[in-house]
């Protein structure tokens, strides 16, 4: 922890030599310092576990066992608070929630497969549902990631953002 008198409002981590370095306003109450070290420490330590897990290739697995078509992009994002992910269909871009690092690998896939999905069929119809039940352990996914408390009836925690405002 380095508290910094130049340091006005703004906090930093990032990991020095292997060590965590937390850089805040030497004005920063105990109570904000704690806030910021405990968000910003997770971050930085969710981004070196998604390192190790190869989203492209992942997805291109995937979608081609699953017949699903493949994105331009996918990758790791810590922005998503209430979605596990999310596809742009302008550009064929996947996002997948950092978060999801922490949970089994059939979940991540299943995730995936869900965007892959969405790529084909933009809504949450039958065709859609098809798709995704294509992945052999959907339901079982669905229901551990139900489990951990996002998105009550299942439908809308994993969801391309064009659906929001009905242009897809």
């Amino acid at each position: 922890m380095v508290r910094s008198t130049r340091r006005r409002r703004t906090v930093e981590a990032r990991e020095v030599d292997g060590v965590i370095r937390v850089s805040i306003p030497a004005t920063m109450s105990a109570l904000e310092e704690r806030r910021h070290v405990e968000r910003l420490v997770g971050r930085l330590q969710r981004r070196s576990n998604t390192s190790n897990v190869p989203l492209d290739q992942r997805s291109r697995v995937l979608a081609r066992r699953l017949g699903l078509p493949q994105p331009v992009s996918i990758r790791w994002v810590d922005n998503q608070n209430s979605r596990w992910g999310s596809c742009s269909l302008a550009d064929r871009s996947i996002r997948i929630s950092s978060r999801l690092v922490r949970y089994p690998l059939w979940v991540l896939d299943y995730v995936i497969v869900h965007e892959l999905a969405h790529l084909a069929v933009p809504g949450h119809g039958p065709a859609f549902w098809a798709l995704v039940n294509r992945y052999e352990r959907a339901e079982r996914a669905r229901g551990f990631l139900i489990a951990k408390g996002l998105g009550g009836d299942g439908e809308d925690w994993v969801d391309c953002p064009a659906l929001a405002d009905g242009s897809a």
